[in-house]
């Protein structure tokens, strides 16, 4: 039982990160700026985000199951869940593409530490973070190539905000 409830609060961690997703959407002035070829559909955000956060969700429990709350390891957990919290409220909610650019490195940075943290301890934990890390280099390259396409277009919407 105690399992049970111990993933149930690591869901509920991830869900409230989640939840920054959805209180900082795209919007119609999202739909307007110029993106990549490679940009995915609009349908592939919360089917991928969503499963991935299953997974984050996941391999945090895995860990805390397997060593308890080790600090390093969770630090990183803590740290790259803020940065993922934080970037969609930089580049939907203030439409700050360059902050953003910011936070989604530091978000592959963090996100790769705690992977490398958690191969340890679990291996299957460590391993349920690569897609997540391979998401978030899309993200980045993603963030990157709009804020650089759409100059003006930001300020602008900021401005206007």
């Amino acid at each position: 039982m105690s399992s049970i409830l111990s993933f149930l609060v690591f869901f509920a961690i991830v869900l409230a990160v989640a939840s920054s997703g959805a209180m900082f959407k795209p919007g119609p002035w999202y739909q307007r700026l110029e993106k990549p070829s490679w940009t995915p559909p609009n349908w592939a955000f919360p089917v991928v985000w969503s499963a991935l956060y299953v997974m984050i969700a996941i391999a945090g429990w895995r860990v805390y199951e397997a060593a308890g709350l080790v600090a390093m390891p969770f630090l990183a957990y803590g740290v790259q869940l803020a940065l993922n919290a934080a970037w969609s409220f930089f580049f939907f909610g203030l439409k700050w593409p360059a902050i953003a650019f910011v936070d989604v490195i530091a978000l592959w940075i963090a996100v790769a530490v705690n992977a490398l943290l958690f191969y340890p301890i679990d291996a299957i934990a460590g391993l349920l973070m690569i897609p997540y890390l391979m998401w978030v280099t899309a993200a980045a390259c993603l963030n990157f190539s709009v804020w650089r396409r759409n100059p003006g277009a930001f300020r602008a919407a900021a401005e206007a905000g």
